[in-house]
């Protein structure tokens, strides 16, 4: 554990916890104080479940020691935040080691991106039509209320009212996320989720990423320019 005057130099910090039989990182973090080391204490309480601690008990279960490495101090938590994202979204990017329930702060709008994703994202070009049976799915807040690391995907597969008409004949989700379209979907089938409301019944969809000529088409592309019809309304089928 750290000292009081070793905690108030660190600051703000971002940590990594490695597994010694490998010597690859399984888990990255941001924090003050002795945050670096209460996972190992987590590990402890049998009641508490996730990947980290799965790993750092099988760690502990052969007799090792979880590395601790920290990486940066000295921070503000918004310097923490963004460096802790980068490092979650390049590890993310080049392995699957990472046991991160959660995205890095910010991911989806600052995170990793090809050179021609940022550029499109800082000059997106309008969407002016729809030329395939799509519908468009804003996932703001299903995207941001997840808790783990909810795909795109996930957050864009259910739960929607939308009508026996439609689910025929749309053959296209289109995730829409703080105003540009940043996946396309193939719907393969739909089926029917529990609902809250006894008065609408709401639909989930299975599929997989759209071919490539789909997502040419509408990824990357700006629906900011469409006026509302019903701001409550988290789905639309025409611009």
């Amino acid at each position: 554990m750290f000292d009081d005057l070793t905690k108030e130099k660190l600051k703000f910090y971002v940590y990594c916890l490695i597994d010694p039989r490998t010597e690859r990182p399984f888990y990255i973090g941001k924090g003050k104080g002795n945050r670096v080391f209460e996972h190992a204490e987590d590990s402890l309480n049998e009641s508490l479940e996730s990947d980290k601690l799965a790993a750092i008990r099988a760690i502990h279960s052969e007799g090792n020691r979880v590395k601790t490495i920290v990486i940066r101090h000295g921070l503000t938590e918004d310097e923490a935040f963004k460096i802790e994202a980068s490092l979650i979204d390049t590890i993310n990017y080049f392995s699957n080691w990472l046991t991160n329930e959660v995205l890095g702060h910010g991911a989806l709008k600052f995170g990793l991106m090809t050179t021609s994703e940022l550029a499109r994202l800082y000059n997106a070009q309008p969407l002016d039509e729809l030329l395939h049976p799509a519908v468009i799915i804003n996932i703001n807040k299903t995207y941001e209320r997840g808790n783990g690391q909810l795909s795109i995907y996930e957050a864009t597969k259910e739960a929607w009212v939308i009508s026996e008409k439609r689910r025929n004949s749309i053959k296209y989700a289109l995730s829409e996320y703080q105003g540009i379209i940043v996946e396309a979907f193939k719907i393969e089938s739909w089926y029917q989720c529990l609902s809250e409301s006894k008065n609408r019944n709401r639909w989930g969809f299975n599929g997989a990423v759209a071919e490539e000529s789909i997502r040419a088409a509408y990824v990357n592309k700006s629906v900011r320019h469409v006026k509302k019809r019903g701001a409550a309304n988290p789905i639309r089928y025409n611009l």
